[in-house]
């Protein structure tokens, strides 16, 4: 400050002059050196590789919500040595002891426990899934909040996780029906059921439900149809909209009907128990839903 008040004060021009390699700021008329300083916006460090350059930073690993310390991780040698290897002070000694067992006792939490368990459990299910590292760190993030409030206690955590996935599916749009998460986590169609109910109920949520339309390509490709169904399969859907005929049912079942729709307008010859097992939805159902499309929408043309 008093360098800048110096300067204007004994030099009318203000000519100043930036040096990349110093990184100080000078006037080009006077030559008084600026206090201040460029701050370097670029790495700190450079490397011919991805691995170098990870090697010389000193930033460390991206911290994460489904691990237990959240990537902030601590480890306390049991020697009682400095870093030069010389012997700690008797106080010292004592007070390392007392770090090492509150950090141990940390570590053996009934909380830390149960994370520990459920973020091992949202690993293997959400591979099974598909899921993509965002819903994945919102499962975790919603998880935390559960066991903030107290609420796990007594409850299965298989049952608990398994609802907060499907719940964090439900939030951000990524189609992964009931019976994906009940097959990914090898739990009973209904417990899930009561455990979504009762946290949906608990964190005031309530999830819009999926769109039939997100459903079609995902039967499709199981039945490896054409191009032309798929798009005809969109357009029954679309129409089901403008008629409400798709209001407050499965989106799975709707999805699955107007593909068989679709695929007998098509002439492909799909039958009704190949859709049944790649949507999951019984036959029965899907032939009640294709006659409540043709009754609404009437005849579909292809074009």
């Amino acid at each position: 400050m008093l360098t800048e008040l110096i300067h204007q004060k004994n030099c009318k021009k203000n000519e100043m002059i930036t040096d990349a390699y110093t990184g100080e700021i000078a006037c080009g008329s006077c030559g008084i050196v600026s206090s201040d300083q460029v701050v370097d916006q670029g790495s700190e460090s450079v490397g011919s590789n991805p691995n170098d350059y990870m090697n010389n930073s000193r930033v460390g690993a991206k911290r994460s919500l489904k691990m237990i310390d959240m990537g902030l991780s601590t480890i306390i040698e049991a020697k009682d040595r400095d870093v030069t290897g010389k012997p700690l002070s008797l106080e010292n000694r004592r007070m390392f002891y007392r770090l090492r067992m509150w950090d141990r006792n940390s570590r053996s939490a009934v909380s830390s426990k149960s994370f520990q368990k459920a973020f091992i459990l949202l690993d293997a299910i959400s591979s099974k899934l598909g899921l993509p590292e965002s819903v994945v760190e919102e499962t975790a993030y919603l998880f935390r909040k559960i066991a903030a409030r107290k609420i796990l206690a007594g409850r299965s955590t298989t049952a608990m996780l398994c609802a907060t996935i499907y719940i964090t599916c439900r939030i951000t749009d990524t189609p992964r029906t009931l019976q994906d998460v009940v097959d990914a986590g090898n739990i009973k169609k209904k417990v899930l059921q009561r455990t979504y109910r009762f946290l949906a109920k608990e964190l005031d949520l309530s999830p819009e439900a999926y769109s039939p339309s997100e459903f079609v390509t995902r039967i499709s490709k199981g039945l490896v149809l054409s191009e032309k169904t798929q798009r005809l399969a969109f357009k029954i859907l679309d129409l089901c909209a403008k008629k409400q005929v798709s209001a407050s049912k499965n989106p799975m079942a709707m999805a699955a009907a107007a593909v068989y729709l679709a695929s007998t307008i098509t002439v492909e010859g799909v039958s009704q128990l190949k859709i049944s097992k790649i949507s999951g939805i019984s036959a029965v159902t899907i032939r009640e839903r294709r006659k409540e499309i043709v009754m609404k929408i009437g005849d579909v043309k292809i074009g």
